[in-house]
């Protein structure tokens, strides 16, 4: 026990730092002799309550914030000031510190996340490396699939994952740092090799309550930096030279437009993909649009500041496919073609339609269908169906993962944003289902149906119950 404890300040209550721990754990459900039960305070939830039942199940040992009422004897209970910075220290310390021995870089923004994470496992496979990736699609230890409700896992299942990836002959993680997961603590005991920044926009102000907040979590990651770890930012973003500010870090750059360490611009853009000129290489990509264009540089500098050759890199990076449920595109018999997209913040979805129009030919039109998550950010709603209506044909407002809210009234939040002009082009179909078929039916031979905001998921969560649902298949469908 006291082994586990290394680098954390700790108050012992009662019990014996020589208890025998079996495993660590956040759960109460998961619990089995002799483990050991850290309590959090959650946002919803406080973990302290489950104490009881934690030793009933056979936890030995208890991490706890408040002191209890009653103590049970034979248990071993332990303060810690902040229970849920220190679950990962904690873990890191049980699972034999996994990130000293795998190196681990994070990606963090609002979007793009996934993409960039996606390509640098894919690259650096390519490239001969066993890698890890911790993605909101799924988590993969190189080919192996391990799904995923999380962004960022919880810091126990963080640590178990990269202790698998070391098992695994892992050398590189590259994981996804979710602003939650950095204000909650969850990157705690791991040590990072680098940090990636790739922009910020509305999103999250149901957590974070300001921009100025959201900002700030995103900024922790660069301020918690060692000094060996590289520190990477798009320095088109205005707030990349603020996660730079005090960071100890190595400082390297990307952009399109700005000078930058890795200078990028866009030379073609086409429904195939792009044409790049990267810090003098000219070189094709399979990804789509100048959004994709900053997914690619910066997975390019990232290889290169962990030390890989300029052009085995370009040349393995032209070879990669995009991201499951990313600009993921089906064309119906009758040439419809259909985009599948997980923009769901105003930023993500204006560049979805901006990369459409550019790229569409004369008199193909757009058809977006979009909606808004239930208990999420109310704020961003009329702006999103602001943004469809601005650059889009036709749109259909529609249910997406409405959650604990009742449909109707998250698209009366949305329709806010249409204007009276706007409105005459613009359904409200409750069902996501009825809504794509719609798309279908109005659309014509050379139109472009974009379906926004779910992506690669498989589900639509209603009152806590997540249903089969899956964009491509029911666009699929309908084009059939």
């Amino acid at each position: 026990m006291a082994q586990l404890l290394k680098g954390l300040e700790y108050e012992l209550i009662q019990g014996d730092l020589s208890q025998k721990v079996s495993d660590v754990q956040l759960d109460s459900r998961k619990l089995t002799e002799d483990s050991l039960f850290i309590a959090i305070k959650g946002t919803a939830l406080d973990a302290h309550k489950f104490i009881p039942k934690a030793i009933e199940l056979g936890a030995k040992s208890i991490i706890l914030e408040d002191t209890p009422s009653q103590f049970v004897e034979g248990i071993t209970y332990i303060k810690i000031n902040t229970t849920s910075q220190a679950a990962g220290i904690i873990a890191a310390n049980f699972y034999d510190n996994p990130s000293e021995k795998v190196k681990v870089v994070a990606v963090t923004g609002t979007n793009g996340k996934t993409t960039v994470v996606t390509l640098l496992q894919n690259l650096f496979i390519k490239l001969g490396y066993n890698t890890g990736a911790l993605t909101t699609i799924e988590n993969k230890i190189n080919d192996e699939i391990i799904p995923t409700k999380l962004t960022t896992p919880d810091p126990v299942t963080l640590q178990f994952l990269l202790s698998e990836m070391v098992k695994k002959n892992c050398s590189y993680c590259f994981m996804e740092a979710s602003s939650h997961a950095i204000v909650q603590g969850r990157l705690q005991g791991i040590n990072l090799e680098g940090a990636l920044f790739s922009n910020i926009s509305h999103d999250h102000l149901d957590y974070h309550g300001t921009m100025k907040e959201y900002i700030n979590a995103k900024k922790r990651l660069f301020d918690t930096l060692p000094k060996k770890a590289f520190a990477l930012v798009n320095i088109d973003d205005k707030r990349g030279n603020v996660m730079l500010q005090n960071c100890r870090a190595k400082h390297y750059s990307f952009g399109l437009h700005s000078m930058a360490n890795f200078k990028g611009k866009l030379i073609d853009n086409t429904f195939e993909g792009i044409q790049m000129d990267i810090n003098g290489h000219d070189a094709w990509f399979q990804l789509i649009g100048s959004f994709n264009a900053y997914n690619v540089i910066s997975a390019y500098a990232t290889a290169i500041c962990l030390g890989e050759d300029e052009f085995t890199t370009l040349q393995a990076l032209s070879e990669l496919k995009p991201a499951k449920g990313r600009f993921e595109q089906i064309v119906s018999k009758n040439n419809i073609r259909g985009i599948i997209d997980y923009a769901h913040t105003p930023d993500a979805l204006e560049n979805v339609l901006e990369t459409i129009r550019d790229i569409r030919e004369e008199g193909e039109r757009i058809i977006t269908v979009i909606g808004c998550g239930g208990d999420r950010d109310t704020s961003k709603r009329p702006i999103m169906a602001k943004t469809a209506a601005m650059l889009s044909e036709e749109v259909i407002l529609t249910s997406d993962n409405p959650r604990t809210e009742k449909p109707e009234d998250i698209l009366d939040e949305m329709e806010d944003g249409i204007s009276p002009t706007q409105a005459r082009r613009t359904q409200l179909i409750l069902d996501r289902k009825e809504a794509i078929l719609k798309a279908v039916e109005i659309a014509e031979p050379r139109d472009i149906i974009l379906l926004a905001g779910k992506g690669h998921e498989t589900y639509q969560e209603i009152n806590g119950v997540r249903h089969h649902f899956d964009d491509k298949e029911e666009l699929f469908k309908a084009f059939n």
